[in-house]
């Protein structure tokens, strides 16, 4: 089922999620076909389940070829529950980032390069993956939400936050769009 992602400004985005207890439960597998079906419905690369307002330390991301961040490489579909983020080193990069909750707008976002993650699949099984690049700012820009953060409040120069169409005229660019 599509859900509404709330938007920014909704105070349910703010607060830290808990922690999932049970793994495999019916509920679970029915947030996560939700948080599937929403996504894919409005082609982001990720979604945090706060975003629908279920007060869950869970998120999917996941992108191949997508009309909203057209030179991104690819990112695995992925279900993170309970994640853990560890960076590999202090270098940052910073990119366009863009957010299903903060529609029409981008901004330019720092991030950590190289990072490791750890958390549960939708079974329950512990796993662990290193990355780098578009796919380490996609992790760090859902797991946020599980904080009570949204990517403006990351945005160091506001000269680079805006309206897409201002910002970048008819094209979109690249963006972490969850």
């Amino acid at each position: 089922m599509i859900r509404e992602v709330l938007r920014m400004g909704d105070s349910r985005l703010l607060r830290v999620a808990q922690p999932v207890t049970d793994f495999g439960s019916p509920q679970l597998a029915e947030l996560l076909q939700d948080m599937r079906d929403t996504m894919a419905h409005l082609d982001g690369a990720g979604l945090a389940a706060p975003q629908i307002g279920v007060d869950l330390r869970v998120v999917i991301f996941g992108c191949g070829i997508n009309p909203r961040y057209p030179e991104a490489p690819p990112v695995p579909d992925t279900v993170l529950i309970n994640p853990e983020l560890v960076p590999l080193s202090a270098e940052e990069e910073e990119g366009w980032e863009g957010c299903l909750s903060v529609p029409g707008l981008r901004g330019w976002v720092p991030r950590w390069r190289f990072l490791r993650y750890t958390g549960y699949d939708e079974a329950g099984q512990r796993f662990e993956r290193t990355v780098e690049g578009f796919h380490a700012r996609v992790v760090q820009h859902e797991c946020d939400h599980l904080d009570g953060i949204l990517y403006p409040m990351r945005v160091r120069d506001f000269r680079r936050f805006g309206f897409i169409a201002e910002l970048f005229g008819d094209s979109v660019e690249s963006s972490a769009d969850s």
